[in-house]
């Protein structure tokens, strides 16, 4: 099942307009903010173009459930909005399942491709039903101390609250509905027989201790990918632009200007 394109995500775009077009997609339960410590960097090389998933941050949650061909297409709609025909594209978590779908279904707007903690097929279907219930039933915030383990590893918990709690509050705010529908598109994904069909240069990243999707996932994606790079990147779990970000920056700047 799929909605149709939300035509109003909001986004924000930064750097010089002549630049090459790098997008960054948010993960399940965050928003544009996630990539707060990229953009300054990267927006000194590219035009610089965030945007929060329908359901986070400040787009709108349309009735679910949602595809992760909505997702894409949601993006589409953005390029064409504002008038850009190709871009880079960067993606955590369910925004590396979109740039997987972009980049199969719609190879002509992908120039190179960055795929962070993500899976081409990511269940148990009952976790995702699980979840969907709760967000609908009890809300946001019995999801946010099980979802914080995953995405932090013990030891990035205990030396950096503040940053921590600003990730719980973004999460505690969420759309539930908006939440939900994401959760629906991922347990209804899989990505694995589009793969072989990308060719736009692709790395993969995991993050050593991510519980959520395991390095054999980014495996996996390498494999099915033609010419894909793979890193792992030590003391990192599944937020690993938030946990390594000095890392996860260099790495994103190293594939996207290797020529």
């Amino acid at each position: 099942m799929t909605t149709g394109a939300v035509p109003d995500l909001n986004y924000l775009i930064e750097g010089p307009e002549a630049a090459p077009v790098l997008v960054l997609s948010n993960s399940l339960g965050t928003s544009l903010g996630m990539w707060g410590t990229q953009a300054p960097v990267l927006r000194g090389r590219f035009r610089l173009l965030r945007y929060d998933t329908r359901g986070h941050g400040g787009s709108p949650a349309p009735p679910g459930p949602y595809a992760i061909e909505d997702l894409g297409r949601d993006v589409i709609s953005l390029l064409d909005r504002l008038g850009i025909e190709r871009a880079s594209f960067c993606g955590l978590s369910v925004g590396g399942m979109t740039g997987m779908w972009l980049a199969g279904e719609a190879p002509e707007r992908i120039e190179r491709l960055v795929l962070c903690c993500t899976s081409a097929l990511l269940g148990p279907r009952s976790v995702w039903d699980g979840r969907i219930r709760t967000a609908r039933k009890e809300g946001m915030g019995a999801l946010v101390d099980g979802v914080i383990e995953r995405w932090f590893t013990p030891a990035f918990r205990s030396e950096n609250p503040d940053i921590v709690e600003g990730m719980a509050r973004t999460l505690r705010e969420a759309d539930p509905e908006g939440y939900a529908g994401c959760c629906a598109a991922i347990r209804d994904m899989d990505l694995r027989d589009r793969l072989p069909s990308v060719r736009a240069p692709t790395l993969v990243v995991s993050g050593a201790e991510d519980a959520a999707t395991p390095p054999e996932h980014g495996e996996l994606i390498r494999d099915a990918i033609p010419g894909a790079r793979f890193e792992v990147v030590p003391g990192a779990a599944h937020i690993a632009n938030v946990e390594r970000p000095e890392k996860i920056t260099q790495l994103i700047l190293d594939h996207l200007e290797e020529r």
